[in-house]
């Protein structure tokens, strides 16, 4: 039996049995604070590596204020995306343990800027596990420092993670607990944030007319602040929920606002993959289908190059309602079985079942000439918008 072992992305693992000798071997030959100062550092490497990595995957979010790292960490700088994506991937376990020794150690701040910089990556790959797990320790360690910041900040998106999964209540207490530290450090991009949260929790109650409300105080706030990217942010949720709410007209115009200032100010690929996805929405709904399948398509050129798993599962879902409304079976078959894939993937199984009944509707039959009576009725619980920043 080797005690090494290494995984098919190339990665060495030592047997349990390694570990626990190195373990002890440290605590009977090096003194405690060597120790503590080893294990610091080591923390450090992680959080200041991954806050470069999500500069990368995540470019409208205000980058993190961090202290200095200390001597002798020398974090990786990370070249693009792909290298950021990869790095994220390689050290996922060990970025979560990071955070946990962060926590035992009381760095109440490290511990909630470690869940910040890990946001986007879990996102991008359906980890809403993972990503809850880092915010519940998050929100723990900000609720014991004076940071009201952190506070506001880490109940957020503490909040989106129990939406994402389904736990409604507990998300809104938290989604009330970050508006209402916003508005008592008068933070107005923080009540805006809070604002554009609750819009898509709203959202996966099935919701939409609060929702609309809240991004509406969202796209509000923006606009005042003066951000564009995240005004652009705001018109697509806007335009989405009115979209939901049925008046397309005005629901095109604020996604077609959104995505001009996306190609004109930040050039954020994920920002305008979703616009796509909403105009390709909205293209389905009134009857413009060749329209939307070109939408839809854009968009999932983009995610796919982003890596974007869990937002390309959506879009693949409205895509093959796009390709079945142009008569174009065999497409849609495909678009719904990888959508399918992905959906089990990230245990989203209510839709994914949704997709399955789409997938036995289509039947055996593949001809172009079906009539009218095969298409499905599509399932909007599929969300377009994710919070980020």
């Amino acid at each position: 039996m080797s005690l090494i072992s290494r995984n098919p992305q190339g990665r060495y693992r030592m047997h349990d049995l390694i570990r626990r000798y190195a373990v002890d071997t440290a605590h009977r030959s090096l003194p405690e604070q060597q120790q503590d100062t080893a294990l610091r550092r080591l923390i450090d490497f992680y959080l200041h590596t991954a806050a470069n990595g999500d500069r990368l995957l995540n470019p409208p979010a205000r980058p993190l204020e961090l202290a200095p790292p200390r001597p002798g960490c020398d974090p990786l700088s990370l070249s693009d995306e792909a290298a950021a994506l990869t790095w994220f991937a390689a050290e996922h376990h060990c970025l979560l343990a990071a955070q946990h020794s962060a926590a035992a150690l009381g760095m109440h701040q490290v511990t909630w800027q470690l869940a910040k910089t890990m946001t986007a990556f879990h996102y991008r790959g359906g980890h809403l596990h993972s990503n809850l797990t880092a915010w519940r320790t998050a929100a723990a360690a900000a609720d014991e420092s004076p940071d009201l910041v952190a506070r506001t900040v880490s109940h957020r998106f503490l909040g989106s993670a129990l939406s994402e999964l389904g736990h409604h209540d507990q998300a809104f207490d938290h989604f009330r607990t970050a508006l209402e530290l916003a508005r008592y450090t008068d933070d107005r991009t923080g009540q805006a944030n809070a604002h554009r949260f609750l819009a898509s929790a709203y959202e996966q109650r099935g919701d939409d007319r609060q929702a609309l409300g809240h991004a509406t105080r969202a796209l509000e706030l923006f606009q005042a602040i003066g951000s564009p990217t995240w005004e652009a942010i705001a018109l697509n949720q806007v335009g989405w929920f009115t979209a939901r709410l049925g008046d397309y007209d005005t629901a095109r115009e604020y996604c077609t606002a959104a995505l001009a200032v996306h190609r004109r100010h930040s050039g954020h690929r994920e920002c305008q993959a979703k616009t796509l996805d909403s105009l390709g929405y909205i293209a389905y709904h009134t009857g413009h289908h060749f329209e939307a399948v070109v939408h839809h398509q854009q968009a999932l050129a983009l995610l796919r190059g982003l890596r974007h798993t869990y937002a390309a599962a959506s879009t693949l879902d409205r895509l093959g309602h796009s390709y079945l409304a142009t008569r174009q079976h065999s497409q849609a078959r495909t678009a719904w079985q990888e959508a399918l894939k992905l959906y089990r993937q990230q245990q989203r199984f209510d839709i994914a079942e949704s997709i399955q009944r789409q997938l036995d509707s289509l039947g055996d039959s593949l001809s172009t000439t079906a009539t009218a009576s095969t298409e499905v009725v599509p399932d909007d619980r599929t969300p377009n918008f994710i919070p980020r920043g």
